[in-house]
């Protein structure tokens, strides 16, 4: 009996033990366990609303599907994808007007945010303005600019014979569509940029601007030793940005063009939703798989670059 409660006794006082620190919060093991259940509800989500679409989307671009059947297929239609004549043109286009829009972006919006940063009258309002196009419907602006851009009855061309200059098809000519397209999605998104930027300079300490000025430097040497440096966080934000909405454009587009005039301004995206609308649901779904691929083929290594330029500087 006594050699049995000599057993017994020691394993109590363990457990007390183990529940003590467990209340006190000494127990290492419950110190790492406890953080980790604040990620179950954003893990849930992400597995709800990301990984389950993204594996189902793999494996939908493996069949030939539609609301009532499904037959898997294999990779014909990624074959049938990449055998679309139009795919290496709206290859091209998309890489074209990311490229424009992302680098306008870039360079628009800096310029606007050195110009809102500084000592202007009506700066307020001004910025305001400026961010005015983010807030309004991207389907509103197409629609819009679609009529002023008309090549006979648009504002803008009548505008252009008020002068006596001959307006283009800006929509209709094959070699204008897709930067007519381009420069109105740099208005519309500029202000996001400028944001950015203006952020970015403002969160400069100022001690770096108040040794300049005592060391006599003037504005431009303001701007190359110390703006621009220091902005390059911002700006690594807007061409992410810019760039991942670039290759993934589509809804400006489609509202002023749907691809034409012919194929002019087609892009991956309208490809893809134009095989949607001929019921090639499974080869739409490749599509997107294809495009997912490509943005991330891209991103991922000049996000990477990005991110080491900032770290450097």
């Amino acid at each position: 009996m006594a050699s049995t409660m000599a057993q017994v006794l020691p394993d109590l006082d363990r457990r007390r033990g183990r529940r003590r620190k467990r209340r006190t919060g000494t127990d290492p093991f419950a110190r790492r366990t406890y953080p980790l259940w604040f990620h179950l509800p954003a893990s849930l989500l992400y597995v709800v609303l990301f990984a389950v679409p993204t594996f189902a989307s793999l494996y939908f671009s493996l069949t030939r599907w539609t609301l009532f059947d499904v037959t898997f297929i294999g990779l014909d239609n990624f074959v049938q994808f990449f055998q679309d004549p139009q795919l290496s043109q709206s290859l091209v286009h998309t890489l074209i007007y990311a490229v424009v829009t992302s680098g306008a972006k870039v360079v628009l919006g800096f310029a606007l945010a050195l110009l809102l940063t500084s000592n202007l009258i009506g700066r307020g309002y001004l910025r305001a303005v400026t961010f005015f196009p983010v807030l309004v419907s991207t389907i509103g602006v197409g629609l819009t600019f679609k009529v002023l851009l008309d090549p006979f009855d648009g504002v803008v061309n009548q505008a252009l014979a008020a002068l006596g200059i001959a307006g283009p098809g800006w929509l209709t000519d094959p070699n204008l569509a897709l930067l007519s397209v381009a420069l109105v999605d740099v208005w519309k998104g500029l202000g996001i940029a400028t944001l950015i930027y203006i952020a970015g300079i403002v969160a400069i300490p100022q001690e770096y601007f108040e040794a300049a000025r005592v060391d006599g430097a003037g504005a431009w040497t303001v701007f190359r030793s110390i703006i621009f440096p220091l902005s390059w966080p911002a700006t690594g934000t807007v061409i992410i940005l810019s760039l991942i909405g670039g290759l993934r454009s589509f809804d400006l587009i489609w509202a002023m063009t749907k691809g034409g005039p012919g194929f002019s301004s087609d892009v991956v995206a309208s490809v893809i939703y134009k095989q949607y609308q001929a019921g090639f649901y499974g080869l739409s779904t490749a599509g997107n798989v294809v495009l997912f691929v490509i943005v991330a083929a891209i991103m991922i290594p000049l996000a990477s670059y990005i991110g080491r330029r900032g770290v450097e500087s």
